[in-house]
């Protein structure tokens, strides 16, 4: 059997890795376009032109807010007057996700540089692209994994703790997805199954996401750099996106999809929709009573959402829920990789079951 890992070329991490940055972008080129969220142009702007100043010249640019087609068109009207060697992304998920689009379009390497560990996007040959009113519109798979992702654990640890809970709930679907994948022989993101690797990988990030979550969160919230929290953002931002990518989806990504089509969702985190996914994904695929035991336990320690309620949905309708069901089984989702048939009635059964049981446990 043929099978099919990607990775990142070069991986950074560690306190005040930051000051690395105009080196680590000088092997590209002479010239760069760095896309900064607000909160980096904001905050940390200042940090990247010291660390570039004598490496090499950086034009910076805020991000619009909306990883969509038409922020991509402005970023390139704009990058095709400045012909830069190398694109930089900066900030969270949907600025990275639009950067690394950016540099396909125009055919130069990127470099990403996440200030949250609040998902496995730094690391990923994908961009989610969404409406510019926040819904899921599709998957770009690009040909190749960022050139450089450097991510410096200082930054990290200065951001809200609910950014890094955010980024356990994405990594933790990780392992349950790559797993079911691998019981099906479904492709991963190169369209191949992948090999033990990835399996291994996706494993090693459930297993680190138990044993140093809770002390790690604990570290965010005292705006500190332990070792702990350097584990949990390994396993946020590299073995999550390593699992993902080469081990494959299943139906959790695909019940936050369906998810974005109900506005209510839409002020909570890809990573808070997702652990709700997994215990929705729990449910649908029969899992061990000690593993549900397990994952509920794990969200309820670090505060991830185990009710519709925790993502804004305490009082949706099942017409409405069925409408997230329905677009989590569309045609090409990856809930379609699950080793069993699954159709939109299970999947609100699943949702409906998942909720009444975090319900439970919230009481207990």
């Amino acid at each position: 059997m043929l099978t099919t890992a990607i990775f990142p070329s070069r991986y950074v991490q560690g306190r005040n890795a930051l000051e690395q940055l105009g080196s680590e972008l000088a092997r590209f080129g002479s010239t760069a376009l760095a896309l900064l969220d607000p909160f980096a142009d904001d905050h940390l702007g200042a940090i990247v032109a010291s660390a570039c100043a004598g490496q090499i010249d950086c034009q910076r640019v805020r991000f619009a807010g909306e990883c969509c087609d038409e922020e991509i068109a402005r970023l390139l009207t704009m990058a095709c007057e400045s012909k830069p060697q190398v694109v930089l992304g900066m900030g969270g998920g949907k600025a990275l996700d639009t950067a690394k689009a950016l540099a396909y379009e125009l055919g130069v390497p990127v470099a990403i540089v996440p200030t949250l560990a609040s998902s496995d996007a730094p690391c990923s040959a994908l961009s989610v692209i969404y409406t510019a009113s926040g819904e899921f519109k599709r998957y770009l798979v690009l040909p190749r994994n960022p050139d450089l992702v450097l991510v410096d654990s200082q930054v990290i640890a200065q951001a809200p703790a609910r950014f890094l809970v955010s980024g356990m709930g994405d990594a933790l679907a990780t392992w349950f997805e790559a797993e079911d994948c691998r019981i099906r022989g479904a492709a991963n993101m190169t369209g191949r199954p992948g090999p033990r690797t990835a399996h291994v990988l996706a494993r090693f990030c459930y297993d680190t996401l138990l044993q140093y979550g809770p002390l790690a969160l604990q570290a965010c919230r005292q705006q500190v750099v332990t070792p702990a929290l350097e584990h949990v953002i390994e396993a946020n931002t590299l073995l999550s996106g390593l699992g993902f990518e080469s081990g494959g989806l299943a139906a959790a990504h695909a019940i936050h999809n369906g998810f974005t089509a109900l506005p209510e969702t839409h002020h909570y985190w890809h990573g808070e929709k997702v652990a709700f996914g997994v215990l929705s994904m729990l449910m649908l695929r029969d899992s061990e009573p000690a593993l549900i035991d397990e994952v509920y336990d794990f969200c309820i320690a670090i505060g991830l959402p185990v009710t519709l309620a925790d993502i804004g949905l305490q009082d949706v309708s099942d017409e409405a829920l069925l409408r997230a069901a329905e677009l989590a089984c569309a045609p090409g989702e990856s809930i379609h990789n699950e080793p069993f048939p699954v159709d939109a009635r299970s999947v609100l059964a699943a949702m409906r079951t998942a909720d009444a049981e975090g319900r439970r446990r919230k009481v207990a």
